[in-house]
């Protein structure tokens, strides 16, 4: 994003580019989307995160004129919206199977649109050329969908969608069909197209590692309605409730009772032994309070000895571990009877046990105060 505007919702009296207010989307008697207001501001790359049949695809599909609020009103660029057909928006749509036309070349499907509206064939080419350097696929014009690959015909989509000049960009799932080191690599290029055009981008996407890379904020949605909206970062690092925990990342999840409290330092104990915790939290939970501990898995601290720098310390026993390259995970049963998830990078390239950490081993677990987030709810 522009630096002049990088964090406008962080602006007071900032004015939104999108306002959706109130709007509820019934299907006869089931209700997709439930009373649900959010503003986006000009130049966000926006994302929309949540599992299949949360609402986050009705949604789109109200923003882009293909469905009707129930109730509510929608507003682009000071404009309402709320019953204004899809081809009389500012809105472009690119679809997860990008339906790109079979029988045409990369040119004639990025100039599809630009035809129809009744642009001129100098400015038709000069257009889609710009598209085609775009999306680095200048010699790929004469080129049929079958002819590419499927991150240039994912790019072909893009550039067709951008080459109208939209004020917003929907798109639903862009980079499903990919496959994943693909589709890692893509979320780059999407994000630097997006800067470069300054178009409204809107993303709808169940991969929580996608959302959080590709979106300058994020609305995570469940049965219809927002769970959290924020940036990436506050999302992930502070949670709002269980769910968030679970469903943003991994959250090893820890019954507690505050058994002091001086400020934002707490003493917690484990609701079922005399494991007593520390936490520095700004939660309004109070002594005698029945909580929840959540600790992020790479937070943790994993080693064959003591860890006396950490503010909590625990041990356990290796129960399962997962090597995946450049992380270990490990399931650690402690001693309080929970069963924690611990990663660890693999630092140091390594040929026999040595110093690895291996099944049943016994281990010290430890952790920041600062790294224990208190959930809410």
């Amino acid at each position: 994003m522009n630096q002049a505007s990088a964090y406008p919702w962080r602006e007071a009296g900032a004015t939104p580019f999108i306002s959706i207010k109130n709007v509820t989307k019934r299907f006869g008697n089931f209700t997709a989307v439930d009373d649900i207001s959010l503003d986006i501001y000009k130049g966000e790359l926006f994302g929309l995160l949540g599992g299949s049949g949360c609402g986050k695809t009705t949604l789109l599909r109200m923003l882009a004129g293909f469905e009707t609020p129930t109730t509510g009103s929608i507003s682009i660029d000071g404009a309402d919206m709320t019953d204004v057909p899809p081809y009389e928006r500012p809105v472009n749509m690119m679809f997860q199977s990008y339906a790109l036309f079979p029988h045409m070349s990369v040119e004639k499907n990025i100039a599809y649109g630009l035809k129809r509206d009744g642009v001129k064939g100098a400015e038709v080419k000069e257009r889609v050329a710009d598209m085609l350097s775009m999306v680095e696929l200048g010699d790929f014009g004469k080129r049929k969908p079958r002819q590419l690959s499927g991150g240039q015909r994912q790019r072909v989509a893009l550039a067709r969608a951008l080459v109208k000049r939209p004020k917003v960009l929907l798109l639903d799932e862009p980079l499903a069909a990919l496959d994943k080191r693909l589709r890692e690599q893509t979320q780059f290029e999407l994000m630097n197209i997006q800067d470069r055009t300054g178009v409204t981008f809107v993303v709808v996407t169940h991969d929580q590692e996608e959302a959080m890379t590709l979106s300058t904020r994020i609305a995570v949605m469940d049965a219809g309605k927002f769970m959290q909206i924020g940036e990436p970062a506050d999302i992930y690092e502070n949670p709002a409730t269980r769910y968030i925990a679970n469903f943003i990342g991994s959250a090893n999840l820890i019954p507690v009772t505050v058994i002091d409290r001086q400020q934002d330092k707490l003493r917690l104990q484990h609701e079922s032994s005399d494991t007593v915790f520390e936490a520095i939290s700004d939660q309004p939970a109070a002594v005698g309070d029945n909580t929840t501990l959540a600790l992020r898995p790479e937070k943790i601290l994993i080693d064959k000895s003591p860890l006396p720098d950490c503010d909590n310390n625990v041990q356990g026993t290796v129960k399962e571990i997962a090597y995946l390259g450049k992380i270990s995970t490990y399931r650690v049963v402690t001693a309080f009877g929970e069963t924690l998830e611990v990663t660890a990078p693999n630092q140091v390239r390594t040929s026999g046990a040595g110093h690895r950490i291996e099944w049943d081993d016994q281990v010290y677990l430890g952790w920041s105060s600062y790294s224990a987030i208190l959930l809410s709810s």
